[in-house]
């Protein structure tokens, strides 16, 4: 405790005995040992305040990195379906520039795609 061995403490207790004498003694080691419980119990409220506050910030930055990443995903997949649209859109746009239907998926092999032509 304090760095204060059994000698140190005997003569803390002689001086406190010829300063306050024996009568007052019990009622000051009383007090001392309430004011050492208080502090220590404030030490204690401290350190828990301490400790609450840490784990706000941490959650804090938690938060700020998931949005973060979040955006980034975000960001990614409009990016994605950009690409995609615009695969899809290219050769329907060409075509359409040329004056040439798209060509049909289902349409018969043995017909042109443009559908039946003069019957």
């Amino acid at each position: 405790m304090f760095g204060i061995g059994v000698p140190e403490l005997i003569v803390i207790f002689v001086i406190a005995l010829l300063v306050f004498g024996p009568k007052k003694l019990p009622d000051l080691a009383r007090a001392v040992g309430k004011g050492f419980a208080e502090f220590k119990r404030a030490t204690q409220e401290v350190k828990e305040t301490i400790d609450e506050e840490i784990k706000q910030i941490r959650l804090e930055e938690e938060k700020a990195d998931i949005e973060k990443y979040l955006e980034e995903t975000k960001k990614a997949a409009e990016d994605t379906a950009r690409q995609i649209t615009s695969a899809v859109e290219s050769p329907v746009e060409k075509e359409a520039k040329a004056g040439e239907p798209a060509p049909a998926e289902n349409a018969p092999k043995g017909r042109p795609a443009g559908g039946p032509q003069g019957g």
